[in-house]
């Protein structure tokens, strides 16, 4: 199962306003598992960059001048998507930025599915908050290096968090390699787990003791199958 995680920053809040967005991450998820196949640019916006936008992801108009158009790599954006379902927090908002971006550049809107995973968090924990950075502190997810926004990071971030909303690591599951490599954590590069050593399975042979309880429990059963 591929999923992708994506996150935005952007120039403010409602593209319908004329705002933009700068930077985009996209992280491929493969049983829930980051693969360490990433899609990340920035975004140059034709447009100043609002103080009160500055202070959340600290993007200036400076450095995003040179930065490439989005519509460059739209294509590029939805190749690595390919119509999997995606995954972000507060989803309708990166949405609505990345649908802006691609219908401005010309291109068809994302037709698949987004799962949100504030309303998630928000049905798992009634009441409670469901914010990026108090899920990471419920999961015991180091969030210290998140001092600003960051659409990598906070995508690094959400594909901890996701795999915890959807239950969690299963310890000591061994990934094949038709699992396509996936690996441990966030960003962790898929070569690694493929050249870990893997442990062939324990042979188990089952005592004279357990032999006979196993035939006093056969005993009570009414036709049992173990003894056609």
């Amino acid at each position: 199962m591929r999923e992708i995680i994506l996150d935005t920053e952007t120039t403010g809040l409602d593209p319908a306003a004329g705002h933009r967005l700068v930077e985009i991450a996209c992280i491929e998820l493969f049983n829930r598992v980051p693969t360490g196949n990433i899609f990340h640019r920035y975004a140059n916006p034709e447009r100043d960059m609002p103080i009160e936008a500055f202070n959340v992801h600290k993007l200036s108009a400076e450095f995003l001048a040179d930065k490439p158009l989005f519509a460059t790599y739209a294509d590029d954006l939805m190749a690595f998507i390919a119509g999997d379902d995606i995954v972000a927090h507060n989803a309708e908002f990166d949405m609505r930025f990345v649908n802006a971006e691609l219908e401005r550049a010309g291109k068809s809107r994302f037709a698949g599915r987004a799962i949100d995973t504030v309303m998630m968090a928000r049905q798992k924990f009634p009441g409670q908050p469901a914010s990026l950075d108090a899920l990471c502190k419920r999961f015991g997810i180091d969030n210290t290096m998140r001092t600003v926004h960051g659409a990598l990071l906070d995508a690094e971030l959400l594909a901890a968090v996701y795999l915890e909303l959807t239950g969690g690591r299963q310890h000591g599951l061994v990934l094949t390699e038709d699992a396509r490599g996936a690996a441990a954590g966030p960003g962790r590069p898929a070569q690694a787990l493929r050249d870990a050593p893997v442990r062939p399975p324990r042979p188990h042979a089952a005592s004279a003791a357990e032999l006979e309880a196993h035939a006093a429990f056969i005993a009570k059963l009414k036709d049992p199958i173990w003894s056609a």
